[in-house]
C-alpha cells in the first residue's frame, strides 16, 4: 500500500535538522514498542503507558513526518513500508543510545568506573604508574584513561570535558580552573660528560651563559621556567635545538650539541652530568588541575582525594 503524503504535516523537508530531532526522539520509544507488538493496546499494556498517550503520539509522529507509518485495523496496526525502513533506524539509534547510557554509568561506578588522566611526559616513567598502583591498593577495578601532554594541552582538554584531572607544570592560575600545588621538583643544569663543568656538583646558572642550551618547544611549562630562570641569571639563552620530550634532549646533550634545565631522569643517563644549580633557585611546582564547577563522578572524587592526600610527597 503506498503511503500518503499529510497535508498536515508539522515539518516541511525544508526544516531544520535540529527541530526534526527535537520532535521526533520523544516517540520513538513509543514507535518501536506499537511496531514490535503491532498491537496498541498490548504495547501500551508493556510499556505501561495510557493506551490514549499512546496513540496520540503515532498520530503526531505520523503527523510530523507526513507519512503513514502504520495501517490499521481496529486496535491491531501493521508497518507500511515505509514504517519498515523507520523501524529499522529507529531500533538503531535506540541500541546505540542504549549502549551509550551503559557505558556512562559502567564510567561513574564507584568500584568499577573510569578516571581520565592526564600528566606531564617527565612523570610518566616513575611517578604516574607510582600513583596508579598506590590508588589501585585500595581501588582495584577502577579504570585509566591516561594521557601524556605537556600543560597547555592538558588544560585544553579539561576545558573541552576530555580530562577529569591532570598533574601539569607550572600550576595553573585560571578562573575556570581548580588548582592546587602537590610537589616541588628540583631541576638540573644538564651538561656533556667531557664539559668543563662536568667535573663540578653545583653551578651557578649564570655560568652557563655562554653555552647553547637545548629545550622544549614554545608552550611547554619546563620552556617557560628554563627561560625565566635564564633571565633571572642575567642573559637569554642562545638556543640551538628545541624537542617535545625530555628524555630526547638528554640525549641532545650526551652528543655534545648543548646543555639543558631538565629534571631528574627515572634513571641514569651516561654521557651527561647533572649539576645542582644553586642561583637561582632551580625548581618548578608540580599539581593538579580540574575544571571548576565539574561534578564528579565517584572514581574521580576518590582518585582527586588521592591525589591531594600525596601533597609534599608526590614525587618518588
Amino acid at each position: 500500500m503506498e503511503h500518503q503524503q499529510r497535508s498536515q504535516a508539522r515539518l516541511s523537508p525544508s526544516s531544520d535538522t535540529e527541530d526534526m530531532v527535537m520532535l521526533l526522539a520523544p516517540r520513538l520509544v513509543y514507535f518501536a514498542g506499537v511496531a514490535r507488538t503491532e498491537h496498541v493496546t498490548r504495547a501500551a499494556q508493556e510499556m505501561d503507558v495510557p493506551q490514549s498517550t499512546l496513540s496520540r503520539a503515532m498520530v503526531r509522529l505520523e503527523q510530523d513526518l507526513g507519512v503513514d507509518l502504520f495501517a490499521r485495523i481496529g486496535r491491531t496496526v501493521s508497518l507500511t513500508p515505509a514504517g519498515r525502513t523507520f523501524l529499522g533506524s529507529v531500533e538503531r539509534a535506540l541500541a546505540e543510545i542504549e549502549r551509550a547510557a551503559d557505558e556512562v554509568r559502567a564510567d561513574a561506578d564507584p568500584a568499577t568506573g573510569k578516571v581520565a588522566f592526564g600528566f606531564l611526559h617527565t612523570m610518566g616513567s616513575e611517578t604516574v604508574p607510582g600513583l596508579i598502583r598506590a590508588f589501585r591498593a585500595d581501588h582495584p577495578r577502577v579504570r585509566f584513561s591516561l594521557v601524556q601532554n605537556y600543560g597547555e594541552a592538558m588544560i585544553e582538554r579539561l576545558r573541552a570535558g576530555e580530562l577529569d584531572l591532570c598533574l601539569t607544570s607550572p600550576v595553573p592560575d585560571a578562573p575556570d580552573l581548580v588548582a592546587r600545588r602537590l610537589d616541588e621538583q628540583k631541576l638540573r643544569l644538564v651538561v656533556p660528560a667531557d664539559h668543563p663543568l662536568a667535573a663540578r656538583k653545583r653551578v651557578r646558572l649564570a655560568e652557563a651563559a655562554d653555552e647553547v642550551f637545548v629545550t622544549l618547544e614554545p608552550g611547554y611549562g619546563l620552556r617557560r621556567i628554563t627561560d625565566d630562570l635564564c633571565q633571572e641569571a642575567g642573559f637569554k639563552p642562545r638556543i640551538a635545538f628545541e624537542g617535545e620530550e625530555a628524555e630526547t634532549l638528554r640525549g641532545l646533550v650526551a652528543a655534545g650539541l648543548g646543555v639543558a634545565l631538565l629534571p631528574p631522569p627515572a634513571f641514569p643517563r651516561p654521557g651527561v652530568a647533572e649539576l645542582t644549580v644553586t642561583a637561582p633557585r632551580a625548581a618548578r611546582e608540580i599539581g593538579v588541575a580540574w575544571l571548576d564547577g565539574h561534578p564528579d563522578t565517584p572514581p574521580v572524587a576518590a582518585f582527586k582525594k588521592f591525589l591531594l592526600s600525596r601533597r609534599g610527597n608526590l614525587l618518588p
